[in-house]
């Protein structure tokens, strides 16, 4: 039993069908749907539904992003897993995946780095809020497809005591290996949270999706 598919979506904005973009939003460790929907509010954009799955015991998996990854399963397999049939209700409904932005926070921004990774394609956007793919400092990835110029985000500090800095720059050299239109700012001293410059760069690329 996927323990994460047995927890509660919130949702936020307009209804689903009035929308102009619909973002994908993954708290992080010992959070919950609460935390992730503040960015919604500071993001403030109309006409935007906002989804935001709950993980089971806060958290989408026991480890550390970085630890092999057979010691955060089979966790790591509920948590995407869960991610992917989220995904797939949406786009059941009629959404298309290029009004879909997939967004996430620490641990969820993580999350959101390895769905992506693992079925590229052309999304509205991602953004990534102080994450990276998941696996082991050296992990041989065998990638294939490409995200066919999908707008790609990272932010993240140079001190995160969570995640290095040199993870997120990797995670946006593979990005950019993979066909996407990617920007990646790391900043000084910044502590464990999203700060306003990474806000706007969400909201400006939201905006993008919901005039395509």
């Amino acid at each position: 039993m996927n323990i994460h598919l047995q927890q509660p979506v919130v949702t936020r904005g307009v209804p689903l069908d009035n929308s102009s973009a619909v973002v994908m939003m993954m708290h992080g460790r010992n959070q919950t749907t609460n935390d992730i929907l503040e960015l919604a509010d500071r993001i403030s954009l109309p006409d935007v539904h906002y989804v935001a799955p709950q993980a089971a015991g806060n958290s989408w998996y026991p480890n550390g992003f970085m630890s092999p990854l057979n010691d955060n399963e089979p966790y790591l397999s509920f948590a995407l897993d869960c991610y992917h049939t989220r995904i797939s209700e949406l786009l059941e409904q009629g959404i298309p995946v290029t009004k879909l932005v997939l967004l996430g926070f620490s641990q969820g921004a993580c999350l959101t780095a390895e769905y992506a990774v693992r079925r590229p394609g052309r999304y509205g956007g991602i953004v990534l809020y102080t994450g990276g793919v998941i696996g082991p400092e050296g992990m041989q990835r065998n990638v294939e497809g490409s995200f066919l110029d999908t707008p790609v985000f990272l932010g993240s500090s140079d001190i995160d005591g969570w995640v290095p800095e040199q993870r997120v720059l990797e995670t946006a050299a593979l990005y950019k290996q993979m066909g996407a239109d990617t920007v990646a700012r790391i900043y000084k001293d910044m502590d464990h949270i999203v700060n306003d410059d990474e806000i706007a760069f969400a909201r400006a690329l939201i905006r993008q999706v919901q005039s395509a």
